[in-house]
Order: C-alpha cells, then structure tokens, then sequence
C-alpha cells in the first residue's frame, strides 16, 4: 500500500495553484473541470512528477471551515511537506513574501518550521531524519 494522493481545501483553487506553484515551486499534474467552477486540480513536486499528488480542493463543504478554523486557532498545520534544508526554504519563502507561523524549530534530529499558505491552511516544512 502506498499513498497516491492526498489533499488540502482551498478558498480559492486559482489563488492556491499560483502560492502552489510559483511559491512553493509544486508543478501542476491535473486541472480538470468536474462541475461549476470546481475542478479537479492537482500538483506533485518537480523532483517525483509521478509521485505523491496534492489535490488543491474546493473548501466548500460547511465542514471544512469549522475544521480548519480549529486548527489554525491551535497552530496545527493541515499538511507537512519534506525538504532537505528548512532553514534554507525558510529564507527563500521569507524572501518572497510568505508569512511564517513557527520560525525553524530543532525537535532533536527534526528541524520543522510552520507557514500560511494563503489559501485557509497552516503548513509544516520538515527535514526527514538520515536513515
């Protein structure tokens, strides 16, 4: 068993395929229209194109707000996404404009760092410990 896809809710899926793609440097795999403004919009990292998917999906349901609101309130982030130097990617998305939560934070061999990424969700940057 492995994990195909995955998704966070959007306010707004043009807003967050830009932050997606031109800030966090995601490339755009899906974009398909499913009914209404809606579509089924996906990214994957240009490292694993046929890797793990990210569904960028419509936050419309009345659950999803309540659920979000709850976790932002306590500084939970909704996703956490794995890069090799957090305090490098700290800069650079500081640099172009992105609001952090949680400056780098060294847990023992785990160096995580928490940011908003406009579109409803906070987001956890993480270095994966050598195996």
């Amino acid at each position: 068993m492995r994990i195909h896809l995955t998704s966070v809710f959007v306010d707004d899926q043009a807003k967050a395929l830009r932050f997606y793609t031109e800030i966090l440097g995601f490339v755009k795999k899906y974009d398909v229209p499913v009914g209404g403004t809606d579509r089924w919009l996906t990214v994957v990292s240009p490292e694993e194109p046929g890797g793990t998917e990210l569904l960028l999906e419509p936050a419309g349901h009345p659950a999803v707000k309540p659920y979000r609101d709850a976790l932002a309130a306590d500084g939970i982030p909704l996703a956490q996404f794995a890069v090799s130097d957090v305090r490098a990617e700290y800069e650079r998305l500081s640099g172009l404009g992105v609001r952090f939560t949680q400056e780098p934070l060294e847990m023992g061999p785990v160096t995580t760092a928490v940011f908003d990424d406009t579109c409803g969700n906070l987001i956890q940057i993480a270095t994966q410990p050598e195996q």
